[in-house]
């Protein structure tokens, strides 16, 4: 059974759409050692930094690379920006950007939000929830690459 003052947050946490409320949910979550509060903000946190349409393709590849460069920032104490791949994404678009990284051998960024249990915001997972997006070798790439550190269930 969860804690009163931690049930509390969580339901602030879900109607909460201010990045610096969440950001300071997730630090004061921290410093008191509950994950559950601190997780529930920063996936809030991710949730509501794009700009871009929620369902669509450009808001998961956002929400990705927000929680990556949030999660790093957080863990190295300073800012830290995917500059590659936001240039990238200034001159190929989101769904060519999605493909290329696919096609080639895991990127950091899928080990690091893979290291950090973020698994459904790579942009492998990105590009399943949106097959109509990309060629049938692009999905193929993705659902192998996923197959291959998904843990079998028992």
């Amino acid at each position: 059974m969860t804690n009163p003052v931690t049930q509390r947050s969580l339901e602030f946490i879900a109607t909460c759409s201010d990045p610096a409320k969440l950001r300071q949910l997730a630090h004061n979550a921290d410093r008191q050692n509950n994950s559950v509060v601190r997780e529930a903000a920063r996936r809030r946190l991710y949730a509501v930094l794009p700009s871009e349409e929620p369902g669509t393709l450009e808001y998961d590849v956002w929400q990705s690379i927000h929680a990556l460069e949030d999660t790093l920032s957080t863990e190295r104490g300073k800012t830290i920006r995917l500059s590659r791949t936001r240039q990238k994404i200034g001159r190929d678009k989101e769904t060519q950007t999605v493909a290329d990284l696919i096609l080639k051998p895991a990127s950091d960024g899928f080990r690091m939000l893979l290291e950090r249990n973020l698994l459904a915001l790579t942009f492998e997972a990105v590009a399943l929830r949106h097959p109509d997006k990309f060629d049938p070798a692009v999905l193929e790439a993705a659902r192998t690459r996923l197959a291959t550190v998904s843990k079998p269930t028992k």
